[in-house]
């Protein structure tokens, strides 16, 4: 069991060990290949894949493919959730078919939200923001559903419970035979999510590549393997996806919904964000002395990573900072200061746009 990576809890990863134990390719070995690779690809905070190197081709040649992420409602979005959004917009420039599932059953499964509680988080948390972010939802190759609302997706949740069994998701999940049912299914309804695209309703089977954090990987080896499974009667090609890494909370541990000591929410106002920054743990030593002659821990610091995630465009500007850092001539006070600036700057200019989104988003589900 200690194996075994669980979707729905909170924990420490080994991404190195991940990487080995479940056949994950690097994204560095096929970095070279990307025409304008999406900044966090070129950072490595976007770092493994599943086969995205066919994705590649297919958008060198401008081919049709579809990209799938969802949400589940059940708690407040947070700027490390903008890393999605980034990635979402780097697809929909190349010409991607976006499908956004909404997982509100899955929510009810593993959290117990209502309906339609979970409607009220999608709409005012996560596509509010998406929006405001700069993710054009309202376009032709769009769709966003609810799943408790998608009888196309209830019918292919359906097909794909007939391609697994109960040992099958014992071995990936971990589930016991007290696990309620509807969180063993709620699995089969993520598989139909990611497959959905490739009905023919969307234009019959293309690939699809999902951009997720690598604790959504038992996911996509399911996934996987009910697509080839499913291949012959619907003629269904497995999915690429993409692994990143997690934004580090503002205590160091990681960053959660549910935990807001320890994120920076979209829906917070300004003030609470800025503030929220300047109290978020740094690289730094115990002391200027110590820190002038043996440089800060950069890897180490949540303010770098807010910079390296988020904020600073310019690769050369980010090296830098990086460098001084490291040789102990940036002072963590100095770094902490401008990194609130630039997040009063983003709140600001979020909240304005949270405004024209809300109600786009509101007619969308």
């Amino acid at each position: 069991m200690a194996d075994l990576i669980d979707p729905w809890a909170s924990f420490s990863l080994d991404y190195e060990k991940l990487v080995n134990k479940f056949g994950i390719a690097k994204v560095s070995d096929i970095l070279d290949s990307i025409k304008n690779p999406q900044r966090l690809m070129k950072r490595g905070v976007v770092f493994g894949h599943r086969e995205f190197n066919e994705i590649n081709n297919l958008i060198n040649q401008n081919k049709d493919f579809a990209v799938v992420t969802g949400m589940m409602p059940s708690g407040q979005m947070h700027i490390g959730h903008k890393m999605i959004v980034d990635q979402l917009k780097w697809y929909q420039e190349k010409g991607a078919m976006l499908s956004l599932p909404i997982a509100d059953l899955e929510s009810y499964a593993a959290r117990g939200m209502s309906f339609e509680k979970g409607r009220e988080i999608a709409v005012n948390e996560y596509l509010t923001n998406w929006i405001a972010l700069g993710l054009d939802l309202e376009k032709d190759n769009v769709n966003v559903y609810l799943q408790s609302q998608n009888k196309l997706l209830q019918d292919l949740a359906f097909k794909a419970a007939s391609k697994t069994n109960f040992s099958q998701l014992k071995a990936i999940y971990g589930f016991k035979n007290s696990t309620n049912i509807a969180h063993i299914q709620a699995p089969l309804m993520q598989v139909a999510d990611i497959l959905l695209p490739q009905i023919d309703e969307f234009g019959g089977p293309k690939k699809v590549v999902v951009p997720v954090g690598i604790d959504q990987d038992p996911h996509i080896r399911l996934t996987r393997d009910i697509a080839h499974k499913l291949n012959e009667d619907l003629g269904f090609i497995t999915p690429a996806s993409t692994y990143h890494r997690f934004l580090t909370g503002l205590t160091g541990d990681k960053m959660s919904s549910s935990k807001p000591n320890t994120a920076i929410y979209l829906n917070d106002d300004t003030k609470t964000a800025v503030k929220k920054v300047k109290s978020a743990k740094t690289g730094g030593r115990e002391s200027l002395k110590e820190q002038e002659e043996l440089g800060g821990e950069v890897d180490k610091c949540v303010i770098y990573e807010m910079l390296l995630y988020h904020f600073i465009d310019d690769d050369k500007e980010l090296e830098k900072i990086r460098t001084d850092c490291l040789n102990g001539t940036l002072r963590c006070g100095d770094c902490k200061m401008r990194t609130a600036e630039l997040m009063e700057k983003f709140m600001d200019d979020l909240k304005e746009k949270q405004i024209e989104a809300s109600e786009i988003a509101k007619i969308l589900i």
